[in-house]
Parts: structure tokens; sequence; C-alpha cells
């Protein structure tokens, strides 16, 4: 814990680039008394509306409040939710210097409607095409120009278009070239594209279901992952194995909810980490916090182990709180203590 902690101390030395989807997370809060008598649904009385920062922006939030210093880069449309979003990410001190307006796109946004507790309904407004070769070229300029001020970048993909196959080959490229970090949030349809990357964080169903869709085969022909049955733990541990040489990682650190965490090392060996969760109220950008976490980890000299462990840590806060929400460096020191 004394190592952890000395770990923790140093995440203000931490200079990260989150390349990724851009969303603004807004929340409507209320209570509900009656159904409608137009349907058969809740009438929410709301009383309070709120915005953070989500998606790859709520992974710079994390590392803001962690110490860490970090950067943006991604997307956003030329419309009131960009002046929201830009505004959430100045009170919280991120350098937005590589986000980029784009007219024709705007900004993803999407609204939670909360009832006490309990979350009562999701409305997403989003564009999910491609970037343009424009964009794309543009995002790239600016990472080469900048790559040489970063300990690391992390890639945030929530599948909204702006991580795709060039931009990735030039990004991967560019970091292994410097010997920076480059650790990704995964979306399953892309794990095809992070070969080469220093780490991924998938939770068990992305795993699972980029498993079906690599159709990746054991060598040993004992056990196939092109079907459809359910996994067991021993299949998890045999899958993330086989991608963690396919992709040719140094690790895949697989969260698994209330049963912790898993990390995979390159050199063939597995850690469980059980959940310290004290109480759980929304796991909601809980994968951004661990990500955030185990790459300013890294960042300050921790092996992967020990990274994750704190990315463990501050995972297990994050979901003790309602909402997209972040963890601050003193709630991850006290929790150490």
């Amino acid at each position: 814990m004394k190592e952890l902690k000395r770990l923790t101390s140093k995440f203000d030395k931490a200079k990260i680039l989150v390349v990724g989807d851009l969303i603004l997370d807004e929340y409507i809060w209320g209570a509900v008394e009656r159904i409608s008598p137009e349907a058969p649904v809740p009438v929410v009385w709301a009383n309070k509306r709120t915005y953070v920062p989500g998606g790859a922006s709520n992974v710079a939030s994390n590392i803001s409040s962690l110490g860490g210093k970090v950067c943006l880069a991604g997307i956003m449309g030329r419309d009131k939710n960009s002046e929201i979003l830009f505004s959430e990410l100045k009170k919280r001190k991120i350098d937005t210097q590589g986000v980029l307006i784009e007219p024709k796109r705007y900004t993803t946004v999407k609204t939670r409607i909360i009832a006490g507790h309990q979350q009562v309904v999701r409305v997403d407004w989003e564009h999910t095409d491609p970037l343009s070769k424009d964009l794309n070229n543009r995002i790239i300029k600016f990472i080469s120009q900048k790559i040489a001020d970063f300990d690391a970048i992390i890639v945030e993909d929530y599948g909204k278009g702006v991580i795709n196959i060039d931009l990735l080959a030039e990004l991967i490229k560019l970091a292994r070239k410097r010997k920076k970090i480059i650790t990704v949030d995964p979306k399953e349809e892309h794990f095809q594209y992070y070969h080469g990357v220093t780490a991924i964080t998938p939770n068990r169903r992305e795993l699972e279901n980029a498993i079906r869709n690599l159709r990746i085969k054991d060598t040993s022909n004992k056990f196939k992952f092109n079907n459809d049955r359910l996994f067991s733990d021993s299949d998890i541990d045999q899958a993330a194995r086989q991608i963690l040489k396919y992709l040719e990682l140094e690790s895949i650190l697989v969260t698994l909810g209330e049963q912790g965490m898993k990390l995979f090392e390159r050199r063939g060996a597995m850690t469980h980490i059980p959940t310290v969760a004290q109480e759980v109220f929304d796991v909601s950008g809980a994968g951004d916090t661990v990500i955030g976490t185990f790459t300013l980890g890294l960042c300050s000299g921790a092996s992967k182990l020990a990274a994750a462990h704190l990315a463990n840590l501050a995972a297990g806060i994050v979901v003790g709180k309602v909402g997209t929400a972040v963890i601050t460096q003193k709630e991850l020191i006290e929790r150490l203590e």
C-alpha cells in the first residue's frame, strides 16, 4: 500500500493525450409520483438539469481529477451542446487544443432522466458516420506535432466514428516510434485495429463479442472461439491469452463487474484482483475511470499489476456514486489508507 500511495502521489507528473469520441452527458433529475394517463409510463417531475463530460471527455476528467495533466483530441459540432461541453472541460482544467469543430456533425449527447436514484430512460443524439479524410488527417497532424509532449496516449473508442483503422494505424505507429505508452478502451468490432498497443481494457461482454468477431481458433484445436455458446471463466481466460498473443499486446486488463478484474500479461502471468467496491449505485463511466487510472499508474512507473490494483481501487470508489462521475487523488489515497 505504501508503494501504491507513492505512485499515486506522482500522478501530477503525468501528461496524457486522450483521443476518441467526445460526449456530453446530460442529466435531468426529478421524482416519480404518478403514471401518465397517456401511456403506461412514469411521469417524472423534473427539478434539476446537470451536465458532465462523457466518453473520452470523462476519461480526461478522471485524469485531471486524479492530478494528471491531460489534453483531448476529437470532434464536436458547431452547436449549443459543444459550447456546454467546452465550458465543462474548461472548469476541469482540460486542454482542448486537439478538439476540432465540424459543422456537418452535431455534438454527441446522452440524456439520462433520473427519478430518485433510478435511471428511467436514456435518449441519445449522435452521428456515427466515419470521419472524412480531411478530419482524419487534421487529427493525425495534431498528434504528430504534439506527441513528444505526452507520456501516454489513451484511445477511447465508443464507435461514434472518430476511431477508425486509418487513424489508429498512424497513431500506433507514432506512439511506438516515440516509445510512448498507448492504452485502448476498446470497441468489440474494432479489436483487429489495436495490433501493437501497450494494453486494452475490455469488460467481459466486449471480450466475448470480440472473440466471436475475430473468429480466432486455438492452435491446439481443443477450443474454438467462433461459436455462440456461453463462455465459462476458463474460456474467458484462454480467449484473453489468445487475443494477447494475436494483437501482440503487453497486457489485457479485463473488468468483470462484481468479480473484480483479471490482468493478463505477455509473459504468461494472470492475476485475479477481487473487487473492493463497498456499494454500487451506478456503473456509468466506470470503464473510463479504470483506463484513466491504469494509464496514470503506468506513466508514474508502476508495473502493470500495480497499475491494475490502482485502477481496481478507483473503480470501487466511482461505482458508489450516481451518474457519470470521477474520483479525486485524495479519495484514492484515503481508500489506500
